[in-house]
């Protein structure tokens, strides 16, 4: 069995100060690793970059993040990463990397992913050279998402996400938004590259558990979703096993 927590969307400030590390402290008694999915600051500062690995410096599980387009708004989101990995953290963009557990290899590929839609109401590299850069960014992202997948030696496959794969986890957002939520290249790459579990944020508003077009199990893990510090998961190595949602033993941030 393999504990993997994930949360996203933690949006975190210098005010913020103490409210996360209280809820880390047990991590390792619980999980196997932390996954990070995206909007990790509020406005992509090196100042709430700072304030966030002050929170998660010693904490002694594989942490392993991905960027969100918060931590990209001021153009400084090489910093940013740059911060976080001096603490420790694994950060991901088109990349990989295997986390040994308990004797099996669990491999994560993750990107931030970018919108589009979905199957039916979705952009296409048609029209305005804005729009097709638009759709030629979110496919490059997704393009390499699942030649990173697919290349993962590793007994379990763990896609790590900002933007969503599927529309499934995003209900409960407005219909008008799906556009700029997700996109189902992302689903797509998952599917081909084969994910055990593929995590997000982004969608606030939106719903934890969902499916990719093939299949696959998707968690929405924005921390407005989840109400958690963090989200806990227990996969299995068989591939088409659902991934049980342990007790999140965590106090409710809802006040923090």
């Amino acid at each position: 069995m393999i504990h993997v927590a994930a949360v996203g969307d933690v949006h975190f400030g210098p005010d913020a100060a103490g409210t996360l590390r209280p809820h880390l402290a047990h991590l390792e008694e619980r999980a196997d690793l932390l996954l990070l999915a995206g909007d990790l600051t509020r406005l992509g500062t090196p100042d709430e970059a700072r304030a966030l690995a002050d929170e998660l410096a010693g904490v002694d599980v594989p942490m392993i993040g991905v960027p969100g387009n918060h931590d990209y708004h001021p153009d400084q989101a090489g910093a940013v990463t740059a911060i976080l990995e001096g603490i420790g953290v694994t950060m991901l963009e088109g990349g990989s990397t295997v986390v040994p557990v308990n004797g099996s290899r669990v491999g994560i590929a993750g990107t931030k992913g970018f919108g589009g839609g979905f199957v039916g109401a979705c952009g296409s590299e048609f029209g305005e050279p804005e729009m097709k850069a638009f759709m030629a960014h979110a496919r490059c992202l997704a393009e390499r998402l699942e030649a990173s997948l697919a290349a993962l030696d590793a007994d379990v496959k763990v896609a790590l996400l900002h933007y969503a794969p599927c529309p499934d986890t995003l209900a409960g957002e407005r219909l008008e938004i799906y556009p700029f939520l997700g996109c189902y290249l992302l689903g797509e790459a998952v599917d081909r590259g084969g994910a055990t579990l593929t995590v997000h944020g982004h969608a606030h508003r939106g719903t934890e558990r969902g499916l990719t077009a093939g299949g696959h199990h998707v968690r929405n893990v924005a921390q407005p979703v989840i109400g958690h510090a963090y989200r806990l998961y227990c996969l299995h190595s068989d591939a088409d096993a659902d991934p049980e949602c342990a007790a999140p033993a965590t106090a409710n941030l809802a006040s923090a």
